[in-house]
């Protein structure tokens, strides 16, 4: 999974490479005759196609892979996060560090496919992301408590990091504006702000809501997908 992103932005290249190297089996034999009558023209078109072909679904799968690993971390988020609070805040309880490990290894996976493409850029999104992931703790844990004023700095701190974010994001991929990427990150956000809320409340609609919350991240994997798509010249 990790590869995925890599693939997709050298695929073109490859397919590309590969009908400039050109040539088959037969070709390269010179006392072989040829084993076909396709024309130049023909063949071309239809490595023109393939490479096409090939680079569509380069971008399908990019987009797919980043929508699945983000899906996995509002889940990922929700179960530690609603852990928590059954466990009354004790974040060293066996329960809790065993749903926020697994929470930490989605973060990892998702730098170190946006590393794939951007090496640069792992280290700078895991600290960031992590950072994001401690904010709805805290938030959490305000609430789980009745500490409003804790709350309220969570949410504030939430808001600060869409537009450090999407900074970030579009240092690395000039194509996407900052503004754009903190603006995308805002359903992200109160959506799974308010699962958290029906958490603590014991809501029966907490998975309802945390499903609307995962739902979201559909849009802000197409938005980065879109980016990088454009930024490695990738044909969608």
């Amino acid at each position: 999974m990790k590869r995925s992103i890599k693939l997709a932005a050298c695929g073109a290249a490859l397919a590309l490479l590969a009908t400039a190297c050109g040539g088959s089996a037969d070709s390269a034999d010179p006392g072989k005759k040829p084993s076909s009558n396709m024309s130049s023209s023909e063949s071309m078109g239809s490595s023109d196609s393939a490479t096409t072909d090939a680079s569509a679904s380069d971008a399908a799968t990019l987009r797919a892979e980043l929508t699945g690993l983000l899906h996995d971390h509002v889940w990922l988020a929700g179960n530690a996060l609603q852990t928590a609070v059954l466990q009354k805040g004790n974040l060293k309880d066996k329960q809790v560090a065993g749903a926020v490990a697994a929470l930490d290894e989605n973060s990892v996976q998702l730098s170190k496919a946006i590393g794939a493409a951007y090496p640069a850029a792992e280290k700078p999104f895991l600290a960031s992301w992590r950072q994001h992931i401690g904010f709805f703790v805290n938030y959490t844990l305000g609430k789980a408590t009745k500490d409003n004023a804790k709350a309220t700095k969570a949410m504030k701190d939430l808001d600060g990091y869409r537009t450090s974010f999407g900074q970030l994001i579009n240092s690395v991929v000039p194509e996407l504006p900052a503004d754009a990427v903190a603006e995308e990150l805002k359903p992200h956000v109160a959506s799974l702000l308010t699962a958290i809320d029906a958490a603590v409340a014991n809501d029966p609609a907490f998975q309802s809501k945390l499903a609307d919350s995962a739902h979201h991240m559909t849009m802000t994997a197409a938005t980065l997908t879109g980016g990088i798509v454009a930024n490695k010249k990738i044909t969608d």
